[in-house]
């Protein structure tokens, strides 16, 4: 059932604005046409106007019995230009030009087959489809006009290395070095970060290793960054004070950016004393002080601990110092009350925002549908994603797992099956969570068909399975007491759902 909320949401939400009508008067471009009678060749040049008039023929006369000639068709007003009829028209050596528009639109969009395949090369890495943007880049390399440029690979091996294409990012160097191009230090930074952003340390710091030796490629403070939020990521802590040592042996100081990297680690890890020690040397430092994104840091880190008086007292010392929230500061705000269902707090800070002018972001709307989806609120949830479309807002994944986790909470499940049909319709990518969702929603409904289903399509769609896909599972068929189907999910997966499982 749906719960019904404190808040009323229709006093922080303002107005959906009007949309006003635009008209337009569009004048279609005319191309105009005229004949001229052929002029009559005379036998003297030296004949008076009398003499002319006299030489013509006289005009026959129309018989009683005959019919009155059909009126001439005029093409202008009279006295604007002179007239043709449609029959001097169709006699014209040119043909009339129909669809002037479409003519001149089609001639636009010819474009040469050099500047359609670099086109679509930009459209697929835009679009972060990295194996399209592989087809085409071979299909590239093929014309005669090719050749190698640092840009296509930088755009490339950053691509491969966020869609966690590592060992192909490898061979794209390779590729990249037997055409003769030098490597340069943003190259291998490029090449590293998707080292790290597929854990692959050893490889990470081999490439660190061959900048070093390189006179003209050497690692500048944003590779060491990389480095360092790859060891934190990975809880190889140890690894952290030798990086900042090698930092230093090389006059490489580390800035705002690097200390946030490291203080965001340690706080995910439990390393507060750690985290208070960088923290303090920031705020003692003249060239690496604190900013925003230290604050969303601190911020951030209290609200997934779900400490709100330590949130607060965090938020109040940095703005004493001089330091302005921003929209995804709001966000975590909101974030925390909605989890904690401050409901009041949060529409103070909803409020706020729209007060001081600050934008309401994709995330600051997910931040509220995901509030009300957490308790089954489906009125106000609805009602927030009707506003967040009808401002223009793009919906992401996120927007449509909070809308599935809402209705399958409130048990609106014929309306879980409209939010999935309206993410495929808007083209909204799906991800491990968005499965998740669905089978979270089929398990609700006691639909375990469906949600194997589900569970099957998402491993066709390479979305890889995690700990809360298998909990959905297993806590689905102990539920039912299907202990032979957690068997056979077990020796198809090779591994044991035990201690492993999180437990929703």
């Amino acid at each position: 059932m749906s719960v019904a909320s404190p808040i009323s949401l229709p006093s922080s939400f303002p107005p959906s604005p009007s949309k006003a009508g635009f008209s337009s008067t569009v004048r279609p471009s005319r191309v105009f046409f005229c004949s001229f009678r052929p002029r009559i060749r005379r036998r003297s040049s030296t004949s008076s106007p009398s003499s002319r008039s006299t030489s013509s023929p006289p005009k026959k006369a129309p018989s009683v019995d005959s019919p009155p000639p059909p009126p001439k068709k005029r093409h202008w007003k009279a006295g604007e230009f002179p007239g043709t009829s449609e029959s001097s028209i169709a006699g014209s050596p040119r043909p009339p030009i129909k669809n002037v528009k479409k003519k001149i639109d089609d001639r636009a969009a010819a474009k040469a087959w050099a500047c359609t395949v670099t086109e679509a090369f930009s459209d697929r890495v835009e679009k972060k489809q990295w194996e399209q943007a592989l087809d085409v880049f071979e299909m590239l390399r093929m014309q005669p006009f090719y050749h190698p440029k640092e840009g296509a690979y930088m755009k490339l091996l950053v691509l491969l290395g966020k869609s966690g294409q590592a060992s192909r990012a490898g061979k794209l160097f390779e590729t990249m070095i037997g055409e003769g191009l030098e490597p340069t230090s943003a190259l291998y930074t490029a090449l590293l970060g998707g080292y790290c952003r597929c854990k692959l340390l050893n490889e990470a710091f081999s490439i660190l290793f061959k900048m070093k030796a390189s006179p003209l490629c050497q690692p500048d403070v944003f590779t060491y960054s990389i480095l360092l939020k790859a060891c934190v990521e990975t809880s190889r802590f140890d690894l952290v004070d030798s990086l900042y040592q090698d930092m230093a042996e090389r006059n490489i100081a580390p800035n705002t950016v690097t200390q946030n990297i490291i203080l965001g680690g340690y706080g995910k890890a439990g390393k507060f004393n750690e985290m208070e020690m960088i923290l303090t040397a920031m705020l003692d430092s003249d060239t690496c002080r604190p900013d925003v994104w230290t604050m969303n840091i601190i911020l951030g880190m209290f609200c997934a601990m779900g400490q709100i008086d330590m949130m607060e007292k965090w938020y109040e010392k940095f703005r004493s110092i001089g330091i302005e929230p921003e929209t995804r500061t709001f966000n975590i705000l909101i974030s925390a009350y909605g989890t904690k269902r401050m409901y009041d707090k949060m529409t103070a800070v909803m409020q706020y925002m729209r007060k001081m002018a600050f934008r309401w972001t994709t995330s600051t709307y997910n931040n509220i549908i995901g509030a009300f989806a957490d308790v089954g609120d489906a009125k106000n949830m609805e009602y927030a994603f009707e506003q967040m479309r009808s401002e223009g807002m793009k919906t992401d994944t996120t927007t449509f797992c909070h809308l599935i986790n809402g209705y399958g909470n409130a048990g609106l499940f014929n309306k879980v099956v409209r939010s999935i049909k309206l993410a495929e319709k808007l083209e909204i990518p799906p991800s491990t969570f968005f499965y998740n969702a669905v089978m979270s929603a089929c398990s609700k409904a006691d639909d375990l068909l469906e949600m194997e289903r589900v569970f099957r399509r998402m491993k066709e769609r390479n979305c890889t399975p995690d700990s809360a896909t298998y909990s959905i599972l297993v806590d689905t068929y102990r539920k039912e007491g299907m202990h032979d189907k957690i068997y056979s999910l077990e020796q198809e997966e090779g591994r044991s759902f035990g201690l492993e499982v999180v437990n929703k």
